[in-house]
Order: C-alpha cells, then sequence, then structure tokens
C-alpha cells in the first residue's frame, strides 16, 4: 500500500456542493408561466402585449416558489 496522502481539491468539494435544481421545479415554472400568460391573453385582450409577457414571468417566477414547496411536501417526480 502507498502511504501516499492525497488532499482535496478545491474544485472536489464545489462540485459537490453545487447541485442542480429537482425537476419537479422546472415543471412547475414551465406550467405556470404558460398557464398565466394564456389566462392573461384572454383577460387582458385589450392591454398591449408586455402585460402579457410580464404575467408570464411573473407567473414562472411564483413557479419557482410553488415548485420548491412541492419538492419539499412531496418529494421529486422522478
Amino acid at each position: 500500500m502507498s502511504r501516499i496522502k492525497v488532499s482535496k481539491t478545491a474544485s472536489t468539494s464545489e462540485t459537490q456542493k453545487r447541485k442542480e435544481w429537482p425537476a419537479v421545479v422546472y415543471f412547475w415554472i414551465v406550467g405556470l408561466a404558460f398557464l398565466s400568460y394564456i389566462i392573461a391573453r384572454i383577460v387582458l385582450d385589450a392591454y398591449p402585449h408586455p402585460y402579457h409577457w410580464g404575467t408570464g414571468v411573473a407567473g414562472g417566477l411564483l413557479g419557482v416558489g410553488v415548485g420548491w414547496i412541492w419538492y419539499r411536501w412531496r418529494g421529486d417526480v422522478f
């Protein structure tokens, strides 16, 4: 057996700390962004188009929070 000591590098510990978001969070982001955009297209039909996009972005941001709550409560979908 070798008596060589191998120390951990900073890059190894950084890659272990960095994790991807769960899939359920992405599903909620896309789902709520799309749903809020469609609802805004129907409800805000007389208003300019940026309102529709802004509502879609707001729905996506809401989806981040709902997705993380769902993940903590029910777990991931896979």
